[in-house]
């Protein structure tokens, strides 16, 4: 349902955050390493990383190694960070390499390679396949905010009521302002730098460092708001670059939320119209009612948790983050549909609280960069996607204007979704208590002088609509190429053996498809038969 323009000037108004449903799990440490050797900026671009192997456990043919970077680009000699770098060699004769960032914020792309990187095997005929973990986020100084070691706080947080009553609005307020401090807390001198300008100029430290002339790139979700900040940053540097599921470079966190509902609501409408048809559906056969169902059954577990088995309790908001979890891909639904039957037949919260908390396993950390679990904090990805996405964003109302702004919006966002508006709404105020972000991403990331980029957009994308991907080309110029993707889900690389295959033969052979190229419905993912 698209918002009436009073809400969207509203919108434009209200921005805090990222648009990206939050998981807040436990606790962790920080670390950002002092800086040694040479002083100044030249240091870090004579580089060239040693590989070796990764610890037990990780495929034998993954190998690791780290990249030195700045702490602080303008001030080079106050510290530096080690950020974790992982490969799969080419097949034959390397043309150089082709980096993956897998979204998030927050996404570790050191244990997605190691769990995931099989899917990425064609690109290895001609690449070296990398991929790396940001500043902040896994074995690069993780950020925490230390949620485990403050249950009171992450249940404030947590908690959703309706924030357009005042009395509530600056409860919240005031539980993000205290996570705000708890982050700062916990995450050591990194978080002060954690956004995406800083992290496009990691992406040319590490491209210098694996001895590329031009940085070839596959970004995914968030990866594509870094790509284009690194094609406007250094439009001389850039080789083939494909960005999958578009992020916005204009839209205010307020309009980001709203479009996230919107696309979350017809995601949940296509999974219900879908469960009704089958007898095992935990919500009967009547799709009207089982909309309803799916209502009350998270409103019920808000005002009455469950125990989880674990010491917690499992709340309507954990389910509304196990629904977008499993909303992503339609291969997750029939998974979905199980889980959901578990907990409302049999009251097993294991299910739910698994696509809940949505966590990775980590390799273990050794001294010489290598992947490993040691020191990665349980709530790192929350902690860097809001660190990222408030880095990013110049928008600051204070608290009185904050709370005005809710209640005009609050009945925009439930409309639009009465299972995950709240929730959304909520994330609106993330960014309350932290300093104000550049303005680099929305201001001056257009127009970009650079050699042609494939963008990938889904039409039925929960996360990032295809609008996005219209938006943003028209933003960045001439440069971008535009693949119309009519499927559903969350990117097209992954799920569709089109998209798959285009996007294959651009980054191998330079071949773009033609402007207004689409992909159909695919009946079986990439890699599935």
């Amino acid at each position: 349902m698209p918002a009436k323009p009073s809400v969207r000037r509203t919108a434009r108004r209200l921005a805090c955050a990222g648009a990206v449903t939050l998981t807040l799990l436990g606790a962790g440490l920080p670390a950002a390493a002092d800086g040694g050797g040479q002083p100044g900026p030249d240091r870090f671009h004579r580089q060239r990383v040693t590989w070796s192997a990764c610890e037990a456990g990780t495929p034998a043919d993954l190998q690791c190694g780290k990249v030195t970077v700045p702490l602080d680009y303008a001030h080079p000699d106050a510290g530096t960070l080690d950020l974790a770098l992982a490969r799969y060699r080419a097949t034959g004769p390397p043309r150089g390499s082709v980096l993956l960032n897998f979204g998030g914020p927050g996404a570790a792309g050191v244990s997605e390679l190691a769990t995931g990187g099989k899917r990425f095997m064609d690109l290895t005929n001609g690449y070296d396949v990398v991929s790396f973990d940001p500043r902040g986020v896994g074995r690069s100084s993780p950020v925490s905010c230390g949620l485990a070691t403050d249950d009171a706080n992450a249940r404030a947080v947590g908690a959703v009521g309706d924030l357009r009553d005042p009395r509530v609005a600056h409860e919240r307020l005031a539980a993000w302002r205290q996570l705000a401090a708890a982050c700062v807390k916990h995450s050591g001198p990194v978080l002060a730098h954690m956004g995406t300008v800083d992290a496009a100029r990691d992406l040319d430290v590490i491209r210098q460092a694996l001895g590329d002339d031009k940085l070839n790139y596959l970004g995914f979700s968030y990866g594509t708001r870094l790509g284009a900040v690194y094609a406007a940053r250094f439009p001389g540097k850039v080789g083939r670059m494909a960005l999958d599921g578009v992020d916005t470079l204009t839209e205010s966190a307020a309009e980001q939320g709203l479009v996230a509902v919107e696309g979350q609501q017809t995601a949940l409408d296509g999974f219900l119209d879908w469960c009704v048809q089958d007898p095992g559906c935990p919500f009967g056969d009547d799709r009207r009612a089982a909309g309803d169902q799916v209502v009350r059954l998270v409103r019920s577990l808000d005002e009455n948790p469950v125990p989880n088995g674990s010491g917690a309790r499992l709340t309507g908001q954990d389910l509304v983050r196990a629904l977008g979890r499993g909303l992503y891909g339609k291969r997750l639904w029939p998974s979905l549909e199980r889980v959901i039957a578990s907990l409302v037949q049999d009251g097993d919260t294991r299910g739910v609280t698994a696509f809940s908390s949505g966590g990775v396993t980590l390799p273990a950390r050794r001294g010489d960069g290598s992947a490993g679990t040691a020191g990665i904090p349980p709530d790192n990805l929350p902690a860097a996607l809001m660190a990222v996405n408030c880095a990013d964003d110049p928008d600051r109302p204070g608290a009185e204007q904050l709370t005005r702004e809710l209640g005009r919006l609050g009945t925009a966002y439930e409309q639009a979704s009465p299972v995950f508006g709240r929730a959304r709404l909520n994330e609106l105020l993330m960014c309350h208590g932290r300093p104000r972000g550049t303005d680099f991403v929305r201001d001056r990331v257009r127009n970009v002088d650079t050699a042609r980029m494939l963008l990938v957009g889904t039409r039925g994308d929960p996360a990032t609509p295809y609008r996005w991907t219209v938006e943003t080309a028209r933003r960045l110029g001439p440069s971008a190429v535009v693949l119309d993707n009519r499927a559903d889900g969350h990117t097209g690389y992954l799920s569709s053996r089109c998209v798959h295959r285009k996007v294959n033969d651009f980054l191998l052979y330079g071949s773009l498809p033609a402007g207004g190229s689409s992909c159909g419905k695919d009946p079986e993912p990439p890699g599935s038969g």
